[in-house]
């Protein structure tokens, strides 16, 4: 892979600094509990994205925290084939961080019980962030904040669970449901109270879905806020809009946050990781695939999830959707395009990489930005009167649990 020292860049995503502002420090190492990290970075679990054979790739280019793809209690509970795959590790992934989502207290405990009992887990993460209008329309995901007792309570019993094992238990966030009902201060109180290890705030609401520009200055809030409280020593991410490692340096700068949380921003750019990893480490260094580079990446993810499924057509047709990201800026035309985007097998995914002109250098910017889900802000989906009161009515109880039916990682 093709290493290069470039001047920092730019932020793309926020105003530059101000001018005679000082440059980033280099951070300290980021600690979780009792987790240290090589590296303040963190891979946002993405359902169908982020599965064994992608943190593997990830990993291959540098340090952090790679979580698992979402997977709901009550699946986990049931002990559902897709749950279990889910929650696999290999033995070279440490530390091992699943991310738990769900909506009943009594059913995330059982869930992280079972986490700790078995010893499947070094880490958990609670997923309060998920913006899908089916998941909001039944109060779970970033609506189910809003309840702060339903929240509270949620939390208290994972960390007591967790505690069993001294396994940190850490919460994602957004804003809140939208600009007139914010959330994130008063569940970064509570989740604090509750003793989480850490928390992170993607500076977006759930109105906003993936839209806009995230708002850093939320997360810089939460993090003076939190640092206010008793026992606010505990660390703040940021998630939202970093796509390159000069985003993130930014990020931290602007805001104090400890660490960052990439999404989006990694996908087909496995090795946004080791920029990442220069970058927070004061190197100068970046890595700039040439087009060969990147069809070497893309014929090793396909090896990885054939692993990961046991079967070649099932792996490659899983990196079908990741070709275009893959490909972003390179000129690769519209044939081969599509042609990658239907490969079948190992054979004739090495036939049509080899039709690339190896040669042809990182397009710059163009390969950069944004990818994935651009959306437009969008009224949110939510049960009837659920912004009526900040407490959680138990009669709603049967209505909100279907908040874990067809939701990803179950």
């Amino acid at each position: 892979m093709t290493i290069q020292t470039h001047p920092a860049r730019p932020s793309a995503a926020h105003d530059d600094p101000a001018p005679g502002a000082a440059a980033p420090a280099t951070p300290a190492a980021l600690r979780i509990g009792g987790i240290e990290l090589s590296s303040p970075v963190v891979l946002a679990p993405m359902a169908g994205i982020t599965n064994t054979a992608f943190r593997r790739l990830c990993r291959d280019y540098g340090g952090g925290l790679y979580v698992t793809e979402m997977v709901t209690s009550r699946a986990l509970v049931e002990r559902s084939e897709k749950s279990m795959r889910i929650i696999h590790h290999e033995p070279y992934e440490t530390p091992r961080s699943v991310q738990l989502y769900g909506v009943d207290p009594e059913t995330m405990g059982q869930a992280v019980r079972m986490l700790v009992e078995e010893d499947r887990a070094d880490h958990i993460d609670l997923n309060f962030g998920c913006p899908v209008p089916k998941v909001t329309r039944k109060g779970g995901g970033s609506a189910l904040p809003w309840k702060t007792d339903l929240f509270e309570a949620i939390v208290t019993t994972v960390v007591r669970e967790a505690s069993r094992a001294d396994i940190p238990v850490t919460v994602k966030l957004r804003k809140g449901i939208d600009a007139d009902h914010l959330t994130y201060l008063d569940a970064g109180r509570i989740a604090l109270r509750a003793g989480v290890a850490a928390m992170t705030l993607h500076g977006r609401t759930t109105a906003d879905l993936y839209s806009g520009r995230a708002d850093w200055d939320a997360i810089a809030r939460l993090k003076e806020y939190v640092a206010g409280q008793e026992g606010g020593g505990v660390p703040v991410l940021g998630n939202g809009d970093i796509f390159a490692a000069e985003d993130a340096q930014d990020m931290m700068a602007r805001t104090g946050c400890d660490g960052v949380v990439i999404g989006r921003g990694c996908q087909g750019r496995p090795w946004l990781f080791g920029d990442l990893q220069y970058a927070l480490a004061g190197s100068p260094e970046r890595i700039r695939p040439a087009l060969g580079e990147v069809a070497d990446a893309v014929y090793l993810h396909a090896q990885y999830l054939a692993e990961y499924y046991g079967d070649e057509f099932l792996g490659v047709r899983d990196l079908r959707k990741h070709i275009a990201w893959y490909f972003k800026g390179y000129p690769v035309g519209g044939d081969l395009r599509a042609r990658l985007a239907k490969v079948s097998g190992f054979e004739e995914l090495s036939g049509l990489l080899g039709e690339l002109d190896r040669t042809s250098p990182y397009p710059g910017a163009d390969a950069e930005g944004s990818r994935g889900r651009t959306t437009r802000a969008k009224r949110p989906h939510l049960p009837d009167g659920w912004l009526d009161s900040r407490t959680f009515s138990r009669v709603a109880h049967a209505d909100i649990a279907e908040a874990e039916l067809d939701v990803s990682g179950g």
